[in-house]
């Protein structure tokens, strides 16, 4: 046998299971019909659409799934082998391959209940608990949800007019992508083929068809869509060794969309209303785990103030791959609120232990927050490259490093007690 280094071992295995992922398209296997949202206004929501486990049957995985089980039980076989069963960086191969391999699983058990379990176990639940062992995530979104039905969705700064179509957002968005993508070519583009108003993948921001947004969604999407969707995928394709952090398995859902929420918020351009819709996804999340139907769950979004269109968009985000008829939903989207949580933790701790470096590597991939301190100790060894495209405020962690040292602080004041002290004046 050719005797290979180290990082020969690890780019030749990366490669293997970046092709390997390739044809998995969750998004894409669970999606639904136009004929639901047709059928479902015609009924005036008073009757259950019928996507079961045999309309999810005709949906064509683009895969064979059994075979796509072996591919990555070879993956893992050869992993361990080739660089062996101690090694950390190995470990983290063999996690993400493990995970992808419960993706398949869940996606051929589409319509069914056997669907939540799998999605519970990749994405979570509300239910489930942060690192303190005693909040949970549904606790956060419940608490958040008081502060924004007090709040409303008052006009708190420049009104939002929606009267930009999709043609202006890629105009706009295009021109902001060359000034911070200096040296990969991203662009926007329009596309009839998405449920969202927007998506990323790869080099690429999808902007759907038809949408109207206002001049701030154009910020948003730049920071949440570029930089940080966009922006870490490259950052993953730019190693020279470790090409599998160009692409994540759902483990690292709630840092990539916790880190797109952070932005937004660093940036100061999201706003009630957004930050409300995807606060109440969470609880959407938890009524259908506990038996809301999608027409209960449509009801829900009604009695919010959400527009009708809203109201189908947010019930098929929640009920999309699993069981319309309630207690076994697709729980992705806890990964904004568990996400957020978790990241701006994880910066808090990593100010606290002295390691303000390891905030930067939070970009340079699709990772996970726990991998970081791996991946940091493996750049100083040389195998994994620093991210090449990291946000401005994160690029320079002068005022992140300010922030999060005040931020630890904060939980030191009883809450409470400056609430009731401030209430006799409000």
């Amino acid at each position: 046998m050719v005797w290979s280094t180290y990082k020969e071992k690890v780019k030749l295995l990366s490669e293997r299971m970046v092709d390997a992922q390739r044809p998995i398209r969750i998004l894409d296997a669970i999606k639904w019909p136009n004929a639901v949202e047709e059928q479902l206004r015609k009924s005036k929501f008073k009757e259950m659409p019928q996507l079961g486990k045999d309309y999810y049957e005709t949906l064509d995985l683009g895969f064979d799934p059994s075979a796509k089980l072996e591919e990555f039980a070879d993956i893992i076989k050869s992993i361990k082998e080739i660089m062996g069963g101690t090694d950390e960086l190995a470990q983290l191969m063999v996690t993400n391959c493990e995970e992808y391999q419960d993706v398949v699983r869940m996606l051929k058990v589409r319509g069914t209940k056997e669907f939540y379990e799998y999605s519970k176990k990749l994405y979570g639940s509300p239910k489930g608990y942060f690192l303190d062992g005693k909040t949970t995530i549904n606790d956060v979104a419940r608490s958040m949800y008081d502060i924004f039905s007090i709040i409303g969705d008052r006009v708190l700064g420049e009104t939002l007019v929606e009267d930009l179509g999709a043609e202006a957002v890629v105009s706009a968005l295009n021109k902001r992508f060359d000034d911070y993508f200096h040296d990969n070519t991203v662009r926007a583009k329009i596309s009839d083929g998405i449920v969202a108003d927007s998506a990323a993948g790869g080099d690429v921001v999808k902007i759907r068809e038809g949408a109207i947004f206002a001049k701030r969604d154009i910020d948003i999407l730049e920071v949440h869509e570029g930089w940080v969707h966009v922006g870490t995928t490259l950052n993953g394709t730019n190693q020279h060794v470790a090409k599998f952090l160009s692409k994540g398995p759902p483990r690292v859902a709630s840092t990539q969309e916790g880190l797109a929420v952070l932005m937004e918020i660093f940036n100061f351009v999201s706003y009630p209303r957004r930050a409300r819709t995807v606060n109440d996804r969470v609880l959407g999340i938890d009524k259908a785990e506990d038996g809301a139907n999608i027409l209960e769950l449509i009801e829900f979004y009604r009695t919010e103030g959400y527009t009708e269109e809203d109201c189908i968009a947010n019930a098929r985000r929640v009920f999309r791959g699993g069981v319309v008829e309630g207690g076994a939903p697709f729980t992705k989207d806890v990964s904004y609120i568990k996400g957020f949580i978790e990241n701006y933790n994880f910066m808090r701790a990593a100010m606290r232990a002295g390691k303000p470096e390891y905030i930067r590597f939070l970009f340079v991939g699709k990772v996970n927050a726990m991998d970081v301190p791996l991946l940091y100790r493996k750049y100083v060894e040389g195998v994994i490259d620093a991210p090449k495209y990291v946000p401005p405020q994160i690029a320079d962690l002068d005022g992140v490093a300010v922030w999060m040292s005040f931020s630890n602080v904060f939980n030191m004041i009883d809450m409470s007690k400056v609430q009731e002290h401030f209430s006799k004046i409000f």
